[in-house]
């Protein structure tokens, strides 16, 4: 297994948090029809997905997925944490976007647009992600 430093997992954190911050201001904007609460529902995001995000890496990090010590196929693994990711996050899109315009359908509108989006977008970044070798002490 690779040595991962936490640097890596703050710059992973911080790359993924833009992209997702404009998919989600983009999407809020279109579906509540006003680009200022986009801004305010990408905003409040920021700060709840960087510190989920983080923790999703480190326990992903932790986790030993492997079957009489082969480790599973990356794209796999990178499959996985697309969907494990995406369920936190669009959960907390959905309660904040609930929050934030007092109505709950339009919280889950914009949360359910995330899904396709957020996981495709996601998915790339961590195929992105596994070619770089910043934060690496060594790779195998």
């Amino acid at each position: 297994m690779r040595d991962v430093s936490h640097k890596r997992h703050l710059a992973k954190t911080v790359t993924w948090r833009v992209i997702g911050t404009i998919d989600t201001i983009v999407l809020s904007w279109f579906i509540t029809g006003n680009p200022l609460m986009g801004l305010k529902i990408g905003m409040a995001e920021v700060v709840t997905k960087m510190v989920l995000y983080y923790l999703h890496e480190r326990i992903w990090f932790k986790i030993n997925l492997s079957k009489a010590g082969v480790v599973i196929q990356s794209r796999k693994r990178h499959f996985a944490k697309s969907i494990t990711w995406r369920g936190v996050g669009t959960l907390d899109t959905m309660l904040l976007s609930w929050f934030i315009t007092g109505n709950p359908f339009t919280g889950l509108k914009i949360g359910v647009s995330e899904l396709l989006t957020k996981m495709i977008l996601y998915y790339f970044h961590e195929r992105i992600w596994y070619r770089i070798d910043y934060g690496l002490m060594s790779r195998k």
